[in-house]
């Protein structure tokens, strides 16, 4: 408590002193690492597909649906969290979104069945998308106007945590079982801790010039454009989250049948990519900040294409080279289409976030039902021949409205 007292304390001095400068970095670089602690445990899921196929005795389409529950049930309430929430923000939804995520945990560990690791799969849903709206929010109030800088750092606290869970699945849970899941319940006391502490901030904060400064209005979008602009954007996110999900999902699984490696070996190369998405991830926004949203969209998506084109036709030195560029180019997009977003519609943040958050859960989810199907039918090297056109979906962005960039 008295931690929670001092940063409290201290965030009250930084925005005396550096509200005028902008970005409360405190506040920013909390959500970031909650973000970071709820992603890493989200991120084990995917990377012990492989443990939980052999103890289940699942096909790919199983695995399939077990990632589908998961992204459906956080798809499917984000949007309706951050809409609320912009009319009745609830701070404390916070710590407690990780309440459900550290009973999702337990349920893992000890799931005897495939009908229960269902219901562990949909908690830990429920835990994210209770988190990412109001996370969302509060690094755009805490950002002092840099609002691609600020999403961006709040992003790669969850890239970085998706990049690390596979890591950590490889060195500590597969070696043990399916029991030793139940010691991501350190991180989840973590990061109620932490949420705590930035809830406690955003009670104090809430009608400070903070917010009235996060909430500048930019060029708003209506009508015609604005239906344009949206339904670019979930075309974009379609394209972007649908090959992430081919690669978190099944990655190291293609590099199993192809290469003939290791699961401890495969994971470690799914790291590599991860990580490249998480230092993506963390130069789009300032870049955007910049040059703008739209030329970040543009780069991000013709820049990776060549390099996922060819990587299905690499061996594995170059796949690994390929997947790290490719990652690393195409996640620079993900808070330029947020922002964008945001700046479209002006006054409703947390729906957004939650719209956008929700599409990216919802697409991964989809995407993994479907890709494990084709997986079973045609071959999972056919299905990352396939995922190499994605990124032609990136000339949509020709289609977006020019909006004003601060």
């Amino acid at each position: 408590m008295t931690s929670s007292i001092q940063l409290k304390d201290g965030i009250a001095n930084t925005v005396a002193n550096d509200q005028p400068q902008g970005m409360i970095i405190k506040i920013v670089g909390a959500v970031a690492v909650a973000h970071l602690l709820n992603d890493l445990i989200q991120a084990v899921l995917p990377a012990i597909y492989p443990m939980l196929k052999a103890n289940f005795s699942l096909s790919f389409a199983e695995v399939g649906l077990i990632s589908f529950v998961y992204q459906i049930t956080g798809s499917l309430l984000q949007p309706w969290i951050g809409l609320y929430t912009d009319k009745h923000p609830k701070p404390y939804l916070l710590p407690l979104g990780m309440v459900v995520t550290f009973c999702g945990i337990i349920l893992l560990a000890f799931s005897p069945s495939f009908a229960v690791l269902l219901c562990a799969s949909a908690l830990i849903g429920v835990g994210s998308a209770t988190f990412h709206p109001e996370a969302s929010r509060v690094a755009r109030m805490a950002s002092g106007g840099r609002f691609g800088t600020a999403q961006s750092t709040f992003q790669v606290g969850g890239n970085t945590g998706t990049a690390i869970g596979p890591l950590l699945a490889a060195l500590l849970i597969v070696p043990f079982g399916q029991h030793a899941v139940a010691g991501l319940v350190i991180f989840a006391l973590l990061a109620i801790w932490v949420l705590f502490g930035v809830s406690r901030w955003t009670v104090s904060h809430a009608k400070s010039q903070v917010v009235a400064r996060a909430t500048q209005a930019h060029t708003k979008l209506h009508g015609r454009k604005l239906i344009i602009a949206l339904s670019t954007i979930s075309v974009l996110m379609f394209a972007k989250f649908t090959y992430i999900a081919s690669i978190s999902n099944y990655f190291t699984f293609y590099l199993i049948q192809k290469f003939h490696i290791s699961i401890q070996t495969a994971q470690l190369h799914l790291f590599a990519f991860l990580a490249a998405v998480a230092l993506g991830t963390f130069a789009g926004g300032p870049i955007g900040d910049k040059i703008g949203r739209k030329a970040v969209i543009w780069v991000s998506f013709i820049g990776m294409a060549p390099f996922a084109l060819m990587m299905p036709y690499a061996n594995l030195f170059w796949t690994t080279v390929f997947s790290i560029i490719a990652g690393l180019v195409l996640s620079s997009a993900f808070a330029a289409m947020v922002v964008y977003a945001q700046e479209a519609v002006p006054g409703r943040v947390g729906m957004i976030a939650g719209l956008m958050f929700g599409l990216m859960f919802g697409v991964s989810g989809i995407a993994a039902a479907g890709l494990g199907h084709l997986a079973d039918i045609n071959g999972i090297e056919w299905v990352f021949g396939l995922c190499s056109l994605l990124p032609l979906l990136g000339f949509a962005t020709a289609f977006l409205p020019n909006t004003k960039v601060k």
